[in-house]
């Protein structure tokens, strides 16, 4: 006789189990959630529905929080009527507070919203100026030091640059799509969290929750603490823009732009911060190499304090060193482009609880 099949019996992560009893999977159930979710993955980063995906964990998890703590309706509501009182005004909240911000950002500040792709063209534009003109920017000393060589690669870099903003000029569509599909996952996300969950439950659909559940505890730990690692970022950086460079009277152009720069980039383990010290410090240069040092110096304060954070926050829950974020990055992003640069330390992670799951690594 046949020995029988190995069975899946890793349980959810415990944040997220279902109601729904969990049965084991056989191997090829379990190979099958393995092949269907590695293909939604794929689709995801082929049909650039990366923003969707990221908010569907994002609505997810926030309704999640939120419901606990909307303690007053479950109070006059006893038992399973409270429960599912503050779940609905969980998921209100969600779907409801992006387009109340929406509404208040355009009052405020529409034309930046709306032609954000326009600003940072004419920002990229603005920093291949500057690196073509580094020579004049700096002290005779410094820049007599420069090799013969420099002149071609400051060529070269404003080259790339100067491609870059070509490309941003037809990015409007796809900045609007974007938020357009955030907003359709946030919603997804939202409902998936207050739905009501079957007591009868076949084995591939239990596989696929099981799968949903490993890639849903790897966005709590990577995006959500790289999230709040990009706020504590951004926060410090404005302050820094808006209020010290100002009193030795220095203020850099674009600087709403660079804030918000801060933050997206920010949301990409360490690429993103070289990627902000590079073009702050070119900015600074361009108004005068003092304010370049100073924003050289505040950002490597900064960001050294975020390192810390990062191999604290990141590192440790998720067992990943340095060296294998850095090559999973640049090989997503050689695949898939910039989008591969913020789905490569998701999909790893992901990738490594399905194998510490399994006990291959």
């Amino acid at each position: 006789m046949q020995p029988p099949a190995p069975q899946d019996r890793t349980p959810p992560p415990p944040a997220l189990q279902v109601a729904a009893p969990f049965q084991p999977a056989t191997r090829g159930v379990r190979i099958a959630s393995h092949v269907l979710v590695a293909c939604a993955l794929l689709l995801v980063m082929w049909r650039g529905l990366l923003p969707g995906l990221l908010c569907v964990c994002l609505g997810f998890l926030l309704t999640r929080w939120l419901a606990p703590r909307f303690v007053a309706l479950r109070r006059r509501l006893p038992g399973r009527a409270g429960m599912q009182a503050g779940q609905a005004l969980a998921a209100a909240v969600v779907m409801l507070a992006p387009l109340l911000l929406v509404v208040l950002a355009l009052s405020q500040s529409r034309s930046y919203i709306v032609e954000a792709p326009q600003q940072y063209r004419e920002l990229l534009d603005f920093l291949a100026r500057t690196v073509l003109e580094l020579r004049l920017k700096l002290p005779t000393d410094i820049a007599a030091q420069l090799p013969e060589g420099a002149a071609e690669i400051q060529r070269i870099i404003a080259g790339y640059l100067g491609a870059q903003a070509g490309a941003l000029a037809m990015a409007g569509r796809a900045w609007l799509t974007g938020l357009l599909y955030a907003y359709v996952g946030l919603l997804i996300g939202a409902l998936a969290a207050v739905r009501t969950v079957s007591a009868q439950r076949g084995p591939l659909a239990q596989a696929l929750v099981l799968r949903v559940a490993y890639f849903g505890d790897a966005f709590r730990q990577i995006v959500a603490a790289q999230f709040w690692i990009a706020a504590f970022n951004t926060a410090l950086t404005a302050l820094f823009l808006l209020l010290v460079l100002p009193l030795w009277d220095l203020r850099l152009p674009y600087t709403p732009a660079l804030i918000t720069l801060t933050f997206v980039a920010g949301l990409v383990p360490i690429v993103g911060n070289l990627l902000c010290n590079v073009v702050i410090t070119l900015v600074g240069l361009s108004v005068s190499p003092m304010a370049a040092l100073g924003c050289l110096a505040f950002l490597i304060l900064i960001h050294k304090a975020e390192y810390v954070i990062n191999a604290k926050v990141v590192g440790q829950r998720t067992h990943m060193g340095v060296w294998e974020l850095l090559s999973v990055m640049f090989v997503a992003e050689a695949v898939f482009g910039p989008a591969g640069l913020v789905a490569a330390p998701l999909f790893y992670a992901y990738l490594k609880k399905e194998l510490e799951a399994a006990r291959l690594v």
